[in-house]
Protein backbone atom coordinates (compact mmCIF):
# COMPACT_ATOMS: atom_id res chain seq x y z
CA UNK A 1 0.00 0.00 0.00
CA UNK A 2 1.46 3.39 -0.93
CA UNK A 3 2.41 5.70 1.97
CA UNK A 4 0.70 8.58 2.63
CA UNK A 5 2.16 11.93 1.68
CA UNK A 6 2.83 14.05 5.19
CA UNK A 7 5.95 16.50 3.71
CA UNK A 8 6.43 18.00 -0.21
CA UNK A 9 9.76 19.46 -1.25
CA UNK A 10 8.89 22.36 -3.26
CA UNK A 11 11.48 22.53 -6.24
CA UNK A 12 10.58 25.92 -7.27
CA UNK A 13 10.56 29.43 -6.05
CA UNK A 14 8.41 32.26 -6.24
CA UNK A 15 4.68 33.19 -6.61
CA UNK A 16 4.46 29.39 -7.46
CA UNK A 17 6.33 27.82 -4.43
CA UNK A 18 3.98 30.00 -2.30
CA UNK A 19 0.63 29.10 -3.98
CA UNK A 20 1.46 24.91 -3.59
CA UNK A 21 2.66 25.72 -0.04
CA UNK A 22 -1.04 27.32 0.78
CA UNK A 23 -2.53 23.69 -0.36
CA UNK A 24 -0.29 22.01 1.34
CA UNK A 25 -0.91 23.78 4.86
CA UNK A 26 -5.06 23.37 4.01
CA UNK A 27 -4.66 19.30 3.31
CA UNK A 28 -2.41 19.28 6.71
CA UNK A 29 0.92 18.79 4.62
CA UNK A 30 4.01 20.18 5.66
CA UNK A 31 6.00 22.17 3.23
CA UNK A 32 9.60 22.52 2.41
CA UNK A 33 11.27 25.17 0.32
CA UNK A 34 14.81 24.94 -1.17
CA UNK A 35 16.47 28.61 -1.94
CA UNK A 36 19.18 29.96 -3.78
CA UNK A 37 21.80 32.79 -3.05
CA UNK A 38 19.57 35.23 -4.47
CA UNK A 39 16.53 34.29 -2.79
CA UNK A 40 17.14 33.72 1.31
CA UNK A 41 14.43 36.32 1.82
CA UNK A 42 11.99 35.31 -0.83
CA UNK A 43 8.41 34.72 0.33
CA UNK A 44 8.70 31.12 -0.13
CA UNK A 45 11.31 30.63 2.04
CA UNK A 46 9.32 32.85 4.98
CA UNK A 47 6.49 30.96 4.31
CA UNK A 48 7.66 27.35 3.86
CA UNK A 49 7.66 25.31 7.66
CA UNK A 50 11.18 24.44 6.34
CA UNK A 51 13.96 26.28 4.52
CA UNK A 52 17.12 24.70 3.10
CA UNK A 53 19.88 26.93 0.71
CA UNK A 54 20.86 24.69 -2.44
CA UNK A 55 23.50 27.23 -4.28
CA UNK A 56 23.94 30.22 -5.86
CA UNK A 57 21.82 32.43 -7.73
CA UNK A 58 22.07 31.30 -11.38
CA UNK A 59 19.38 28.65 -11.59
CA UNK A 60 21.53 26.45 -13.22
CA UNK A 61 23.63 26.03 -9.54
CA UNK A 62 20.68 25.94 -7.54
CA UNK A 63 17.53 24.87 -9.10
CA UNK A 64 18.08 22.93 -11.51
CA UNK A 65 20.67 20.80 -9.29
CA UNK A 66 18.77 17.51 -9.48
CA UNK A 67 21.39 15.72 -6.91
CA UNK A 68 21.19 18.63 -4.71
CA UNK A 69 16.95 18.67 -4.31
CA UNK A 70 16.86 14.93 -3.90
CA UNK A 71 19.62 15.57 -1.36
CA UNK A 72 17.46 17.88 0.44
CA UNK A 73 14.44 15.78 0.46
CA UNK A 74 16.00 13.34 1.89
CA UNK A 75 17.44 15.13 4.34
CA UNK A 76 13.93 17.32 5.34
CA UNK A 77 12.01 14.05 5.28
CA UNK A 78 10.03 15.02 2.21
CA UNK A 79 7.67 11.51 1.10
CA UNK A 80 7.19 13.69 -2.06
CA UNK A 81 8.79 16.70 -4.91
CA UNK A 82 6.13 19.41 -6.22
CA UNK A 83 7.83 20.96 -9.13
CA UNK A 84 5.75 23.92 -9.60
CA UNK A 85 6.37 24.91 -13.56
CA UNK A 86 9.58 25.53 -15.27
CA UNK A 87 12.69 24.80 -13.91
CA UNK A 88 12.60 20.70 -13.55
CA UNK A 89 8.72 20.28 -14.07
CA UNK A 90 9.11 18.42 -17.28
CA UNK A 91 12.04 16.92 -16.92
CA UNK A 92 11.77 12.82 -17.34
CA UNK A 93 15.11 12.24 -15.90
CA UNK A 94 14.30 13.98 -12.43
CA UNK A 95 11.15 12.42 -12.58
CA UNK A 96 12.91 9.09 -12.91
CA UNK A 97 15.34 10.32 -10.14
CA UNK A 98 12.90 10.97 -7.93
CA UNK A 99 11.09 7.48 -7.97
CA UNK A 100 14.54 5.87 -7.41
CA UNK A 101 15.22 8.10 -4.88
CA UNK A 102 12.21 6.73 -3.00
CA UNK A 103 10.57 9.83 -3.56
CA UNK A 104 6.95 11.10 -5.27
CA UNK A 105 7.07 12.99 -7.99
CA UNK A 106 3.99 15.17 -8.07
CA UNK A 107 3.59 14.65 -11.95
CA UNK A 108 3.63 12.18 -14.43
CA UNK A 109 5.55 9.58 -15.52
CA UNK A 110 8.66 9.77 -17.17
CA UNK A 111 7.25 8.10 -20.21
CA UNK A 112 4.59 10.91 -20.57
CA UNK A 113 7.07 13.31 -20.14
CA UNK A 114 9.21 12.47 -22.76
CA UNK A 115 6.60 11.03 -24.80
CA UNK A 116 4.83 14.37 -24.71
CA UNK A 117 7.65 16.76 -24.43
CA UNK A 118 9.28 15.89 -27.51
CA UNK A 119 6.96 17.76 -29.90
CA UNK A 120 7.79 15.35 -32.91
CA UNK A 121 6.55 12.03 -31.04
CA UNK A 122 3.72 13.95 -29.52
CA UNK A 123 2.75 14.56 -33.25
CA UNK A 124 3.08 11.15 -33.84
CA UNK A 125 1.26 9.99 -31.03
CA UNK A 126 -1.44 12.35 -31.55
CA UNK A 127 -2.41 10.90 -34.92
CA UNK A 128 -1.95 7.44 -34.06
CA UNK A 129 -4.90 8.44 -30.97
CA UNK A 130 -6.90 10.15 -33.88
CA UNK A 131 -6.52 13.33 -32.47
CA UNK A 132 -6.73 16.24 -35.06
CA UNK A 133 -2.90 17.76 -35.97
CA UNK A 134 -1.29 20.87 -37.64
CA UNK A 135 -0.46 19.55 -40.82
CA UNK A 136 3.36 19.15 -41.00
CA UNK A 137 6.10 16.76 -40.72
CA UNK A 138 6.44 14.22 -38.35
CA UNK A 139 10.25 13.79 -38.63
CA UNK A 140 12.76 16.04 -37.26
CA UNK A 141 14.23 18.18 -40.74
CA UNK A 142 17.26 16.48 -41.71
CA UNK A 143 18.38 18.59 -44.95
CA UNK A 144 17.74 21.92 -46.42
CA UNK A 145 16.51 19.67 -49.25
CA UNK A 146 13.92 17.78 -46.81
CA UNK A 147 12.78 21.05 -45.54
CA UNK A 148 12.53 22.37 -48.86
CA UNK A 149 10.33 19.27 -50.44
CA UNK A 150 8.35 19.62 -47.19
CA UNK A 151 7.15 23.04 -47.22
CA UNK A 152 6.42 22.72 -50.94
CA UNK A 153 3.91 20.04 -49.84
CA UNK A 154 2.42 21.75 -47.59
CA UNK A 155 2.53 24.93 -48.87
CA UNK A 156 3.82 28.55 -47.24
CA UNK A 157 2.93 30.15 -44.76
CA UNK A 158 4.77 27.45 -42.37
CA UNK A 159 6.04 27.50 -39.32
CA UNK A 160 9.57 26.05 -37.90
CA UNK A 161 9.57 25.10 -34.49
CA UNK A 162 12.40 23.34 -31.99
CA UNK A 163 11.53 19.62 -31.54
CA UNK A 164 12.09 19.90 -28.05
CA UNK A 165 11.19 24.09 -27.50
CA UNK A 166 8.69 25.95 -26.02
CA UNK A 167 8.66 29.78 -24.74
CA UNK A 168 8.66 30.58 -28.51
CA UNK A 169 12.30 29.43 -28.39
CA UNK A 170 13.86 27.82 -31.61
CA UNK A 171 10.65 29.19 -33.74
CA UNK A 172 10.48 31.17 -37.50
CA UNK A 173 7.40 32.60 -39.64
CA UNK A 174 8.50 31.69 -43.03
CA UNK A 175 5.88 33.31 -45.26
CA UNK A 176 8.39 33.87 -48.18
CA UNK A 177 10.46 31.30 -49.94
CA UNK A 178 13.86 33.44 -49.86
CA UNK A 179 13.26 32.81 -46.53
CA UNK A 180 12.88 28.86 -45.75
CA UNK A 181 16.58 28.76 -45.41
CA UNK A 182 18.04 31.59 -43.06
CA UNK A 183 14.84 30.99 -40.92
CA UNK A 184 16.05 27.12 -41.14
CA UNK A 185 19.62 27.93 -39.76
CA UNK A 186 18.29 30.58 -37.33
CA UNK A 187 15.59 28.22 -35.71
CA UNK A 188 18.01 25.17 -35.81
CA UNK A 189 20.67 27.30 -33.95
CA UNK A 190 18.44 28.86 -31.24
CA UNK A 191 17.33 25.35 -30.81
CA UNK A 192 20.70 24.21 -29.82
CA UNK A 193 21.30 27.23 -27.96
CA UNK A 194 18.06 26.97 -25.18
CA UNK A 195 17.75 23.23 -25.16
CA UNK A 196 20.75 22.06 -25.99
CA UNK A 197 18.71 19.76 -29.29
CA UNK A 198 18.61 21.63 -32.86
CA UNK A 199 15.96 19.39 -33.98
CA UNK A 200 13.39 21.36 -35.89
CA UNK A 201 10.39 20.17 -37.68
CA UNK A 202 7.76 22.00 -39.94
CA UNK A 203 4.22 22.80 -39.60
CA UNK A 204 1.03 24.86 -41.50
CA UNK A 205 0.83 28.05 -40.24
CA UNK A 206 -2.91 28.92 -39.17
CA UNK A 207 -3.53 32.76 -39.85
CA UNK A 208 -5.72 34.10 -37.38
CA UNK A 209 -4.77 31.77 -34.65
CA UNK A 210 -6.54 31.85 -31.55
CA UNK A 211 -4.64 29.83 -29.08
CA UNK A 212 -6.96 27.39 -26.85
CA UNK A 213 -5.88 24.85 -24.27
CA UNK A 214 -7.85 22.27 -22.30
CA UNK A 215 -6.93 21.73 -18.74
CA UNK A 216 -6.81 17.95 -17.65
CA UNK A 217 -6.45 15.68 -14.75
CA UNK A 218 -6.26 11.76 -14.60
CA UNK A 219 -5.74 9.33 -12.23
CA UNK A 220 -3.35 6.22 -11.66
CA UNK A 221 -6.96 4.28 -12.10
CA UNK A 222 -7.66 5.35 -16.06
CA UNK A 223 -9.73 7.84 -15.20
CA UNK A 224 -9.53 10.98 -16.98
CA UNK A 225 -11.41 14.30 -17.03
CA UNK A 226 -11.03 18.11 -18.73
CA UNK A 227 -12.08 21.36 -16.31
CA UNK A 228 -12.96 23.01 -19.72
CA UNK A 229 -10.83 25.49 -21.84
CA UNK A 230 -8.74 28.87 -21.25
CA UNK A 231 -8.24 31.25 -24.17
CA UNK A 232 -4.51 32.32 -23.98
CA UNK A 233 -4.33 34.18 -27.72
CA UNK A 234 -2.78 37.53 -25.52
CA UNK A 235 0.47 36.99 -26.31
CA UNK A 236 3.77 39.09 -26.84
CA UNK A 237 6.66 37.07 -28.83
CA UNK A 238 4.86 34.12 -28.00
CA UNK A 239 4.41 33.96 -24.66
CA UNK A 240 1.16 34.80 -23.10
CA UNK A 241 0.40 38.07 -21.04
CA UNK A 242 -3.43 37.86 -20.21
CA UNK A 243 -5.79 34.51 -20.04
CA UNK A 244 -9.27 33.71 -19.41
CA UNK A 245 -12.15 31.23 -19.16
CA UNK A 246 -14.84 30.81 -21.08
CA UNK A 247 -13.17 31.60 -24.22
CA UNK A 248 -15.20 34.16 -25.80
CA UNK A 249 -14.85 32.44 -29.50
CA UNK A 250 -15.98 28.83 -27.93
CA UNK A 251 -19.39 26.84 -28.99
CA UNK A 252 -20.87 23.68 -26.64
CA UNK A 253 -20.53 21.66 -29.77
CA UNK A 254 -16.65 22.64 -30.19
CA UNK A 255 -15.81 22.58 -26.66
CA UNK A 256 -17.45 18.84 -26.22
CA UNK A 257 -15.52 18.12 -28.89
CA UNK A 258 -12.04 19.81 -28.19
CA UNK A 259 -12.60 18.65 -24.57
CA UNK A 260 -13.38 14.55 -25.60
CA UNK A 261 -9.49 15.51 -27.63
CA UNK A 262 -8.18 15.88 -24.63
CA UNK A 263 -8.93 13.41 -22.82
CA UNK A 264 -7.92 11.10 -25.37
CA UNK A 265 -4.49 12.83 -26.16
CA UNK A 266 -3.90 12.22 -22.09
CA UNK A 267 -4.95 8.71 -21.80
CA UNK A 268 -2.85 7.95 -25.16
CA UNK A 269 0.60 8.44 -22.74
CA UNK A 270 -1.57 6.86 -19.40
CA UNK A 271 -0.91 9.90 -17.88
CA UNK A 272 -1.79 11.00 -14.43
CA UNK A 273 -1.75 14.02 -12.73
CA UNK A 274 -2.41 17.56 -13.80
CA UNK A 275 -1.82 18.61 -17.36
CA UNK A 276 -2.67 20.74 -20.49
CA UNK A 277 -3.74 20.52 -24.23
CA UNK A 278 -2.54 22.67 -26.56
CA UNK A 279 -4.76 23.51 -29.65
CA UNK A 280 -4.21 26.08 -32.36
CA UNK A 281 -7.61 27.14 -33.50
CA UNK A 282 -8.98 29.09 -36.58
CA UNK A 283 -11.53 32.30 -36.85
CA UNK A 284 -13.42 29.00 -38.45
CA UNK A 285 -13.28 26.93 -35.22
CA UNK A 286 -11.01 24.41 -37.15
CA UNK A 287 -9.01 23.04 -34.35
CA UNK A 288 -5.46 21.21 -34.51
CA UNK A 289 -3.45 19.77 -31.46
CA UNK A 290 -0.02 21.75 -30.63
CA UNK A 291 1.51 20.52 -27.96
CA UNK A 292 0.94 18.88 -24.20
CA UNK A 293 2.34 20.83 -20.94
CA UNK A 294 2.99 18.06 -18.43
CA UNK A 295 2.96 20.11 -15.28
CA UNK A 296 0.72 23.06 -13.77
CA UNK A 297 0.32 25.81 -16.10
CA UNK A 298 0.63 29.38 -14.95
CA UNK A 299 -2.82 30.72 -15.71
CA UNK A 300 -4.77 27.24 -13.66
CA UNK A 301 -6.19 30.08 -10.70
CA UNK A 302 -9.04 30.87 -13.47
CA UNK A 303 -9.95 27.13 -14.50
CA UNK A 304 -10.05 26.75 -10.91
CA UNK A 305 -12.37 29.98 -10.03
CA UNK A 306 -14.53 28.89 -12.79
CA UNK A 307 -14.67 25.04 -12.36
CA UNK A 308 -14.38 25.12 -8.48
CA UNK A 309 -11.46 22.74 -8.58
CA UNK A 310 -8.28 23.28 -6.26
CA UNK A 311 -5.74 21.82 -8.56
CA UNK A 312 -2.52 21.33 -6.65
CA UNK A 313 -5.12 19.48 -4.12
CA UNK A 314 -5.93 17.50 -6.81
CA UNK A 315 -2.30 17.08 -7.93
CA UNK A 316 -1.56 15.46 -4.75
CA UNK A 317 -4.39 13.06 -4.20
CA UNK A 318 -3.57 11.80 -7.65
CA UNK A 319 0.17 11.50 -6.23
CA UNK A 320 -1.26 9.63 -3.54
CA UNK A 321 -3.06 7.51 -5.40
CA UNK A 322 -6.78 8.10 -5.03
CA UNK A 323 -9.50 8.33 -7.37
CA UNK A 324 -10.86 11.40 -9.24
CA UNK A 325 -13.41 12.25 -7.18
CA UNK A 326 -16.09 13.38 -9.60
CA UNK A 327 -16.71 12.57 -13.30
CA UNK A 328 -17.00 14.70 -16.43
CA UNK A 329 -20.82 15.27 -15.83
CA UNK A 330 -20.10 16.83 -12.50
CA UNK A 331 -18.15 19.48 -13.76
CA UNK A 332 -19.56 22.91 -15.29
CA UNK A 333 -17.89 26.53 -15.64
CA UNK A 334 -19.23 29.10 -13.65
CA UNK A 335 -19.31 32.49 -14.29
CA UNK A 336 -16.07 33.94 -16.34
CA UNK A 337 -12.43 34.71 -14.72
CA UNK A 338 -9.34 36.71 -16.18
CA UNK A 339 -5.93 36.22 -15.23
CA UNK A 340 -2.74 39.25 -16.23
CA UNK A 341 0.86 38.45 -15.45
CA UNK A 342 2.56 41.09 -14.23
CA UNK A 343 5.64 41.86 -14.51
CA UNK A 344 8.75 44.03 -13.26
CA UNK A 345 9.49 45.29 -16.97
CA UNK A 346 9.41 48.64 -18.55
CA UNK A 347 7.16 48.32 -21.09
CA UNK A 348 8.26 51.85 -22.74
CA UNK A 349 11.91 50.05 -23.39
CA UNK A 350 10.93 47.29 -25.71
CA UNK A 351 9.39 45.17 -21.99
CA UNK A 352 13.04 45.17 -21.04
CA UNK A 353 13.38 43.65 -17.35
CA UNK A 354 13.28 45.86 -14.39
CA UNK A 355 14.40 44.54 -11.48
CA UNK A 356 15.38 46.89 -8.11
CA UNK A 357 13.76 46.94 -4.32
CA UNK A 358 9.95 47.23 -4.03
CA UNK A 359 9.08 50.76 -2.35
CA UNK A 360 5.89 49.68 -1.76
CA UNK A 361 3.07 47.47 -2.71
CA UNK A 362 -0.93 47.96 -2.66
CA UNK A 363 -2.22 44.49 -3.59
CA UNK A 364 -6.37 44.96 -4.80
CA UNK A 365 -8.99 43.65 -2.68
CA UNK A 366 -12.35 43.57 -2.97
CA UNK A 367 -15.38 40.50 -4.16
CA UNK A 368 -14.11 38.29 -7.05
CA UNK A 369 -10.20 39.02 -6.77
CA UNK A 370 -7.29 36.66 -6.22
CA UNK A 371 -3.50 38.07 -6.27
CA UNK A 372 -0.80 35.34 -6.61
CA UNK A 373 2.40 37.11 -5.72
CA UNK A 374 5.44 36.94 -3.44
CA UNK A 375 6.80 39.95 -3.62
CA UNK A 376 6.16 43.11 -0.12
CA UNK A 377 7.82 46.12 0.55
CA UNK A 378 11.71 46.15 0.87
CA UNK A 379 11.96 43.26 -1.42
CA UNK A 380 14.66 42.90 -4.46
CA UNK A 381 13.29 41.36 -7.25
CA UNK A 382 16.75 39.63 -8.17
CA UNK A 383 17.90 39.28 -12.16
CA UNK A 384 18.41 35.86 -12.71
CA UNK A 385 14.76 34.99 -12.85
CA UNK A 386 12.13 35.70 -15.01
CA UNK A 387 10.30 38.98 -14.17
CA UNK A 388 6.71 37.82 -13.73
CA UNK A 389 6.38 39.06 -10.07
CA UNK A 390 2.74 38.15 -9.64
CA UNK A 391 -0.69 37.14 -11.42
CA UNK A 392 -3.97 38.67 -10.59
CA UNK A 393 -7.02 36.98 -11.27
CA UNK A 394 -10.50 38.34 -11.00
CA UNK A 395 -13.68 36.21 -11.38
CA UNK A 396 -17.47 37.67 -12.50
CA UNK A 397 -21.22 36.70 -13.18
CA UNK A 398 -20.33 37.55 -16.76
CA UNK A 399 -17.41 38.51 -18.90
CA UNK A 400 -18.24 41.89 -18.65
CA UNK A 401 -18.57 42.18 -14.85
CA UNK A 402 -15.00 40.51 -15.05
CA UNK A 403 -13.91 42.88 -17.60
CA UNK A 404 -14.86 45.86 -15.26
CA UNK A 405 -13.65 43.96 -12.07
CA UNK A 406 -9.91 43.24 -13.57
CA UNK A 407 -10.40 47.16 -14.71
CA UNK A 408 -10.53 48.07 -10.72
CA UNK A 409 -8.58 45.68 -9.71
CA UNK A 410 -5.39 47.10 -12.19
CA UNK A 411 -6.42 50.58 -11.04
CA UNK A 412 -5.51 49.92 -7.00
CA UNK A 413 -2.48 47.83 -7.40
CA UNK A 414 0.13 50.00 -7.04
CA UNK A 415 3.80 49.63 -6.50
CA UNK A 416 6.59 51.42 -6.34
CA UNK A 417 10.47 51.28 -7.08
CA UNK A 418 10.11 49.17 -10.01
CA UNK A 419 8.65 49.82 -13.47
CA UNK A 420 5.95 46.75 -13.91
CA UNK A 421 3.25 45.90 -16.95
CA UNK A 422 0.05 47.64 -15.28
CA UNK A 423 -0.16 50.63 -17.28
CA UNK A 424 -0.24 48.21 -20.28
CA UNK A 425 -2.26 45.55 -18.81
CA UNK A 426 -4.74 48.22 -17.92
CA UNK A 427 -5.22 49.49 -21.98
CA UNK A 428 -5.60 45.70 -22.74
CA UNK A 429 -8.76 45.97 -20.31
CA UNK A 430 -9.72 48.82 -22.28
CA UNK A 431 -9.31 48.21 -25.88
CA UNK A 432 -12.26 47.50 -27.78
CA UNK A 433 -11.07 44.14 -29.03
CA UNK A 434 -10.52 42.24 -26.31
CA UNK A 435 -13.52 44.16 -24.88
CA UNK A 436 -15.61 42.36 -27.58
CA UNK A 437 -13.73 39.17 -27.82
CA UNK A 438 -12.37 39.56 -31.63
CA UNK A 439 -8.96 38.90 -31.28
CA UNK A 440 -6.17 36.41 -32.09
CA UNK A 441 -2.59 35.71 -30.70
CA UNK A 442 -1.57 39.18 -33.63
CA UNK A 443 -3.54 41.21 -31.01
CA UNK A 444 -1.13 42.81 -29.16
CA UNK A 445 0.97 43.03 -32.29
CA UNK A 446 -1.85 44.67 -34.23
CA UNK A 447 -2.40 47.21 -31.06
CA UNK A 448 0.70 48.21 -29.89
CA UNK A 449 0.73 51.81 -30.60
CA UNK A 450 -2.83 52.01 -28.40
CA UNK A 451 -1.31 49.88 -25.82
CA UNK A 452 2.15 51.74 -25.41
CA UNK A 453 0.45 55.49 -25.57
CA UNK A 454 2.34 58.10 -24.09
CA UNK A 455 2.49 56.89 -20.09
CA UNK A 456 2.68 60.22 -19.16
CA UNK A 457 -1.25 59.94 -20.16
CA UNK A 458 -2.07 58.10 -17.72
CA UNK A 459 -0.62 59.87 -14.29
CA UNK A 460 -3.85 60.81 -12.78
CA UNK A 461 -4.34 62.71 -9.55
CA UNK A 462 -4.51 59.94 -7.21
CA UNK A 463 -1.13 58.13 -9.07
CA UNK A 464 0.96 61.75 -8.59
CA UNK A 465 -0.17 62.06 -5.32
CA UNK A 466 0.63 58.60 -4.30
CA UNK A 467 4.16 58.64 -5.81
CA UNK A 468 4.78 62.14 -4.01
CA UNK A 469 3.89 60.83 -0.49
CA UNK A 470 5.56 57.68 -0.96
CA UNK A 471 8.75 59.38 -2.40
CA UNK A 472 9.05 61.37 1.36
CA UNK A 473 7.93 58.08 2.87
CA UNK A 474 10.38 55.97 0.85
CA UNK A 475 12.97 57.88 2.38
CA UNK A 476 12.65 57.95 5.85
CA UNK A 477 12.07 53.84 5.61
CA UNK A 478 15.70 53.83 4.21
CA UNK A 479 16.71 55.73 7.29
CA UNK A 480 14.97 53.74 9.55
CA UNK A 481 16.44 50.38 7.76
CA UNK A 482 19.71 51.75 8.38
CA UNK A 483 19.89 52.48 11.93
CA UNK A 484 17.84 49.00 12.81
CA UNK A 485 20.98 47.66 9.98
CA UNK A 486 23.68 48.85 12.62
CA UNK A 487 21.62 47.75 15.80
CA UNK A 488 21.34 44.23 14.48
CA UNK A 489 25.03 43.78 13.31
CA UNK A 490 26.32 45.44 16.90
CA UNK A 491 23.84 42.54 18.71
CA UNK A 492 24.09 39.72 16.43
CA UNK A 493 20.22 39.37 15.74
CA UNK A 494 20.30 38.78 12.40
CA UNK A 495 18.58 35.48 12.85
CA UNK A 496 18.24 34.93 8.75
CA UNK A 497 21.67 35.39 8.03
CA UNK A 498 23.29 33.01 10.84
CA UNK A 499 20.78 29.77 9.29
CA UNK A 500 21.65 30.62 5.68
CA UNK A 501 25.11 31.09 5.31
CA UNK A 502 25.99 28.00 3.09
CA UNK A 503 25.83 24.79 2.75
CA UNK A 504 22.59 22.99 3.53
CA UNK A 505 20.74 24.50 6.78
CA UNK A 506 17.49 24.19 8.40
CA UNK A 507 15.26 26.93 9.65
Amino acid sequence: MQKMIKKVLVANRGEIAVRIMRSCREMGIQSVAVFSEADRTSMHVRYADEAYYIGPSPSAESYLKMDKIIEVAKLSGADAIHPGYGFLSENAKFSARCGEAGIIFIGPSPFAISTMGDKITARKTMIAAGVPVVPGTTEKVTSDEFALKTIKEVGLPVMIKASAGGGGKGMRLIREEKDILPALRGAKSEAMTAFGDDAVYIEKYIDSPHHIEFQILADKHGNAVHLFERECSVQRRHQKVVEETPSPIMTPKVRAEMGAYAVAAAKAVNYDGAGTIEFIVDDNLNYYFLEMNTRLQVEHPITERVVGVDIVKEQINIANGKVLSFVQENLKQSGHAIECRIYAEDTDNNFMPNPGTIKHIQEPLGLGVRHDGYVYEGYTIPIYYDPMISKLIVWGQTRGEAIARMRRALYEYKITGVKTSIKFLERIMESPDFCIGNYNTHFIENNLERLLADSECDLNCEDIALISAFIEYSDKLDKVKQTVSMATLRHGADWKARGRRSGVNRL
